[in-house]
Formats: structure tokens, sequence, C-alpha cells
């Protein structure tokens, strides 16, 4: 459609639209680079640099100057090509559709606020031709992009598919090991299937019904499709979960003990659950200035002790802080220490709480959807792994700390 109106529209105007736009490209980047990132209604900018917001929008506006330009010919497949792009890696940046949508709300905005300029200086008929090229043009680039945008959520969707088809078949070879818990897991996983299967059959109802999808009829498909990839992400964590208890019950996890750097698996996680902590306004700080300066471990499962606790710690934290610590206690021992300021544990339910599936009474806010209940049990199952002791002091209202004591080097 937007091939067969630009050949309508490139009358001569009066007025070198090309021209100007081409003087303030950079600018207009620029300005469309710092409106974006302080726009409440695009979070996910928070956590990007200024380059990767700015993405491929260059290369788009580039390509409306030759679609403004007297003499020069239109160059559609560069806007093409790089709003496809831009979509693609949005979709690979987390941005929601409604984020998409907006950014290119700002760029039409700042586009026509620098050019009014020379609109004004050509007659109301020239003006008005200029104004519906430049928004048939942005039109067109935001049709990409959301075309791209789908495709790689779609390929998302189906490579969890394959994920999930592949625990699932895992888990059944392994549910004969361990039957506790099993109606409990049933429960857990039916709400987010049920809601994968629904909105699922929903959006292919609606791809079968049209045969060409418009830009406004795009935002909600794609809303159904982030509410599928959220679910199937939780279902799909809740399976691993409960695979990983399943393997130490049946015996099966096996450790790889090598020379490792406690401080440089700490850094690790803690650039994992940054983004969560920064969310939610928390400080998350480090504190290994007495740190062993190797330990003989297994350093994958040590990992996961650590992202369970610290994770866990900022999920259940509202305000303040969460610390991750680490000192040598001895000769043959080492300390891992994570507290944090949250809702705290009340006594009757610390002795619960490396139960499979037990969860701390919590507020609205810090019940959030993604808690299995089963990382603690996990990391206590890893504890002992890795011949460690994991104990917990508790106020309500104040904060929890764990502490792990490790061997500083695991016996074969």
């Amino acid at each position: 459609m937007f091939l067969s109106v630009l050949p309508v529209l490139l009358i001569v105007l009066m007025v070198d639209l090309s021209q100007l736009l081409s003087q303030k490209t950079d600018s207009i980047t620029e300005q469309w680079v710092a409106a974006v990132a302080h726009d409440r209604h695009i979070p996910t900018t928070d956590q990007l640099s200024r380059v990767a917001i700015r993405d491929h929008i260059p290369h788009v506006l580039e390509a409306l100057t030759t679609v403004l330009s007297q003499t020069t010919s239109s160059d559609v497949e560069t806007i093409a090509r790089a709003s496809l792009q831009h979509g693609f890696q949005r979709a690979e940046q987390g941005f929601e559709p409604t984020e998409i949508a907006r950014e290119y709300h700002l760029l039409r905005t700042i586009i026509f606020s620098n050019l009014r300029e020379g609109l004004l200086q050509g007659t109301t008929e020239e003006a008005l031709r200029a104004f519906y090229l430049i928004d048939a043009v942005v039109d067109a680039a935001v049709a990409e992009c959301f075309k791209s945008y789908v495709n790689q959520r779609l390929q998302e969707l189906e490579h969890l598919q394959h994920q999930l088809t592949l625990t699932n078949q895992e888990l059944n070879r392994l549910l004969h090991t361990s039957q506790e818990n099993l109606s409990h897991l049933a429960h857990e996983l039916k709400t987010p299937l049920t809601s994968i299967i629904g909105y699922s059959e929903l959006f292919l109802r609606q791809q079968r019904q049209t045969e060409e999808t418009k830009v406004k009829d795009t935002v909600p498909n794609l809303e159904h499709i982030e509410r599928v990839l959220r679910n199937g992400r939780q279902l799909l964590g809740l399976i691993n979960d409960a695979l990983e208890l399943s393997r130490y019950d049946a015996g099966k996890l096996k450790l790889r003990l090598v020379p490792t750097d406690v401080c440089s698996v700490i850094q690790t996680v803690v650039e994992l659950i940054q983004p969560l902590a920064v969310s939610r306004g928390l400080e998350l700080r480090i504190e290994h200035d007495q740190a062993p300066h190797q330990v003989l471990t297994d350093p994958l499962r040590l990992q996961q002790i650590i992202l369970n606790l610290g994770s866990n710690a900022v999920r259940y934290t509202e305000t303040g802080s969460v610390i991750i610590s680490c000192a040598v206690l001895s000769e043959a021992q080492w300390a891992l220490i994570v507290a944090d300021t949250g809702i705290g544990i009340a006594p009757e339910m610390q002795e619960q709480i490396f139960e499979p599936f037990f969860r701390v009474n919590a507020t609205e806010q810090t019940q959030l959807t993604d808690s299995t209940g089963l990382g603690l049990a996990i990391v206590h199952r890893l504890v002992k792994l890795l011949q460690g002791e994991i104990s917990l002091t508790s106020t309500v209202g104040m904060g929890t700390t764990f502490q792990v004591i490790f061997p500083l080097k695991i016996d074969d």
C-alpha cells in the first residue's frame, strides 16, 4: 500500500524539506533519543545505553530525506530494511508493543517540530502534501517495525514451545523418582498452562480471520503473544525447578569440582539480578573484602545457590537494600551471607522455609507471579551437595539474613 501511495505524493515541493531534514538529522536523532530515554511510558529504556536506544532510527531518517528530495529517487527499501531491523532489535531488548508505538509517536512529533519552519514557507496545499507524505513514511516504518517484532516474538514462542516439550518429556521420565508434591505441582502448572492455551487459540483465530493485519490491530495481538510468552516462561521455570529437585532426589546431580573465584561468581549473579533490583528501587551491594582467594567447588551449583538466594531477597524486599557478602572463617571454611531489609519470616515459618512449594505470607506487592516456591528447596539441597550448612535469622518487617558455611575444599 505504501509503495502505491508514494508516486502520487512525490509532486515537486516548493520548499526543499529534504535539505532541511538532512541538516537536522543528527539533532532530531538526539532529541528523539533523549525523549525516549526520559519517557515514563517506555520503562525498558531505563537499562539501555543511548546507543542501544538510537538503534536504526538514523537510517530511517536518512531514507526519509531521499523521499522528500526533489531530485533523488525515494529510498523505500532502506526504510523497510532499517525498520525491520529496528523491530527485531526491540524484540531482543524486551520492549512491549505499546513502548514501540510510543517511540514512533515521539519520532513523528519531533520530525514535524523540526520541519515546521520549512512547512510554513510553502503554500497550504504544499504543506498538506508534505505533511501527508511524512506521515505515510512514518506509518510505513511503524508497520515494518511491528512486522519484524511479531516475527521475532513468534520465533521465541516456537523456541519456548520446543523447550517445554523437551522438559515435559524429561519430567515424565523422572516422575517415578519423586511423587511428593505431585498434586501440588499439577495445580501450579494448571493456571499458566490454561492461559497459554487460551491466548494461543485466540491469536490463531484472529490470524485466520484476517488476511492482512493492520497496524492498529497489531498491538492487541502482540499483547496476546506477550501474555503467552510470559506465562510460558513461568511454566518453564516451574518445570525446570521441579526437575532440579527430582534430579537431586534421584541422586543424578553430579559435581564438577574446579578451583573457583568466588568473587567472580558473585559478580555474575549480581549482573543477572541487578535489573530487578533497579526496577524495585533497591540497593544491591557486594562486600567481598575478606573473600577467599580461591575455593575448590562446583561453580555452576554455587552460582545457582547465590542466584536463588539473591533473587529471592530482591523479590521479597520492597524498600532498602540487599547485600551479598562472603568471608573466610578459618583454614577450612568460608561463609556466604545474603542479607535483605525485606518483609522478614515469622519464627513459626522458618522451619518450613526450605520445603518445596512453601511461600512466606507476603503482601500483594511482593507476591510476584514468577515465584515457584521451589527456590529455597533447591538451595537447601545444593548446599548439602556442596557439603555446606545453611541457616537464617529473620525479624518480621525488618529483613532476613541467610548464612551458608562451605568448606574451602570439597572432599571427593
